[in-house]
């Protein structure tokens, strides 16, 4: 089965990039969910701990390629810088946005306004 929906003629060799980036990264949370399975199965300490280590790794995996989604395919960037490493209820994360722009409460680091 193809993992185009278009004629991949018609598409850019930047489009089909994101194509190979997109499907990488559901690889990379499936294999997260797989090994993450079997960690929570197993009664075998030393097992558990290998998988655990496999988990891990596939989750650096994901990251690394959103990562790189997030520097090279539009939307990514601002939409992360959203969402991520914020706090409270994160469905109304969105409502603190004005055109697109990440609210301040996504932004803040915690150490209070340097402004008098």
């Amino acid at each position: 089965m193809s993992d185009y929906h278009e004629p991949v003629d018609e598409l850019q060799a930047q489009d089909r990039n994101y194509v190979r980036a997109l499907n990488s990264l559901k690889e990379e949370i499936e294999a997260v969910n797989w090994y993450h399975q079997r960690v929570a199965a197993t009664n075998d300490d030393h097992l558990k701990s290998i998988m655990a280590h496999n988990r891990d790794e596939e989750i650096e995996h994901a990251c690394m390629t959103l990562e790189w989604l997030r520097r090279n395919m539009p939307g990514w960037d601002e939409e992360l810088k959203t969402y991520l490493f914020t706090e409270g209820d994160i469905t109304h994360l969105e409502e603190g946005t004005e055109e697109g722009a990440p609210s301040s409460h996504a932004r803040d680091l915690g150490i209070g306004s340097l402004k008098k």
